[in-house]
């Protein structure tokens, strides 16, 4: 099998949704869909109505028709919620959690990859962070069950994932080591997942491949050689690309700014990455055409992108942003803030400043600080040896009694609440609605190039295009067969 030269980033929650990647595959390029925070996606999709029917479609191919039956008297809302009605809870994910969280999990998974691959013979992949570890053997495994191709994943060193694709394959069950903060050695936390929670037949998937997100040579020479299975490639990323980025090697500076500082030792080796032999896509503002060729030149399989695809008509961002993002971009009055200490997981995290988002710092300020999404929460060990969790962007006093210090919940924002806003499922409150974080890589703020004279928007296939353009197809290197 030949993999596509042009892979479109798994990005925010969402926003690299079924109808994103599905377009893209289409056009014989590698679609991504976002895995993260699925379960609460699609139960929100279903309280909303699921007026074009894709959600139940997609329930109605599940492998098990009394889960997905579960799941919809649960669920659905004809006609959709009212709007001032909050949207229903979801359980956050912890260690152990119920069988009903489980099976949510999975049919959401499966449910996007489903639509992303409906209907033509396009290659698909789905994004997940190791940052999110409690709900990943539950998402990779929904998305197997509907015969996803590639598992693309970063945000930590995901090591252990590509033993867990050899095992879902077979049928067998599964673990993940989990990180918990205080643990001692001889502790021994583990997530667990069993296919036969679905009932006692075998079910042989297909394995699909893994590409692991690096940051560095000496990250992917680490996977490349101690994975648990095989490792079948590499999203080389820098830190111009959107969302969570590595941090800087060695202790952290600040550009009078308040940005990250990146320096030489930052900059991934490419040769030493060729070296280990294995595909790799480079990422991080290398949307333009010339920059593809030159990827390829210097032996690359081909490119990510994310943020030219993050503002196209069919991404999950909601309209109303992307016209004000596109109008920003235009004017040149909007930037790309690369926020130090906005992400509860401790890296950083770029923020696009955008007037009524949350990205500033100004109206951020004014939400209630609430945590009840759960995704980014940190495990700790609790004196007892019980397991406790804590996130750096719920209400202090909860923080503080936790274990948690003042400093370190200082600045941090609910990137949970603020990415289901900005693909318009946002959390109702009282008096108020949840407000949307954008996030998009550096290349952001001249995305304008992409709109052809005399329109507003543009499509995916114009980003496809567009990359194409200069690419000479009798001279352009063949691509590498995965095998």
């Amino acid at each position: 099998m030949k993999h596509p030269i042009i892979i479109q980033g798994g990005m925010g929650i969402a926003v690299s949704s079924w109808s994103l990647a599905r377009a893209v595959s289409k056009e014989g390029e590698m679609g991504v869909v976002s895995g993260t925070a699925l379960a609460t996606v699609f139960t929100r999709r279903l309280q909303l109505g699921d007026l074009d029917g894709s959600m139940r479609r997609a329930l109605a191919h599940f492998p098990f028709p009394e889960v997905a039956a579960r799941i919809e008297e649960k669920y659905f809302i004809e006609g959709g919620k009212k709007e001032e009605a909050p949207f229903a809870s979801v359980p956050m994910p912890t260690l152990k959690p119920s069988d009903a969280l489980t099976e949510l999990t999975v049919v959401a998974n499966f449910a996007e990859v489903f639509l992303a691959k409906e209907g033509h013979t396009g290659k698909i992949g789905i994004n997940l962070l190791e940052k999110i570890q409690l709900p990943n053997l539950a998402s990779l495994y929904g998305a197997m069950l509907a015969d996803v191709d590639y598992v693309l994943m970063g945000a930590g060193i995901p090591r252990s994932i590509p033993g867990v694709l050899d095992k879902f394959a077979a049928g067998l069950s599964a673990e993940l080591k989990i990180d918990v903060t205080g643990a001692q050695e001889g502790d021994h936390f583990v997530a667990t997942f069993d296919p036969k929670l679905f009932g006692d037949t075998v079910r042989p998937l297909k394995r699909p491949f893994f590409l692991a997100i690096v940051s560095s040579a000496t990250l992917a020479l680490t996977l490349a050689k101690k994975s648990s299975g095989k490792v079948d490639g590499f999203v080389v990323e820098g830190d111009k690309a959107g969302g969570h980025n590595a941090p800087p090697r060695g202790i952290m500076q600040c550009d009078p700014s308040g940005q990250p500082i990146y320096g030489e030792r930052d900059i991934p080796d490419l040769v030493k990455i060729k070296e280990i032999g294995l595909p790799f896509w480079l990422a991080g503002s290398y949307c333009r055409p010339e920059k593809l060729n030159s990827a390829l030149t210097l032996g690359a399989a081909g490119i990510q992108v994310g943020t030219a695809f993050a503002f196209c008509d069919e991404s999950g961002i909601e309209a109303k942003l992307k016209r004000e993002a596109i109008a920003g971009s235009r004017a040149g009055t909007t930037r790309v803030f690369t926020d130090p200490i906005a992400s509860p997981t401790g890296f950083p995290f770029k923020i696009v400043t955008l007037s009524k988002t949350l990205g500033e710092a100004a109206n951020y300020l004014k939400r209630e600080r609430i945590c009840d999404m759960g995704y980014l929460r940190e495990l700790f060990k609790k004196a007892d040896g019980d397991i406790g969790y804590r996130c750096s962007a719920e209400p202090f006093k909860d923080f503080l009694r936790k274990g948690g210090s003042e400093a370190g919940a200082t600045g941090r924002k609910c990137l949970c609440n603020g990415l289901a806003a900005t693909i318009g499922l946002g959390q109702k409150r009282k008096e108020s609605s949840e407000g949307a974080i954008v996030t998009a890589g550096d290349e952001f703020t001249d995305i304008a190039r992409l709109i052809r004279e005399g329109m507003d928007s543009y499509t995916a296939l114009d980003v496809i295009n567009y990359l194409r353009s200069c690419l000479d197809l009798l001279t352009q290197p063949a691509a590498a067969a995965l095998t």
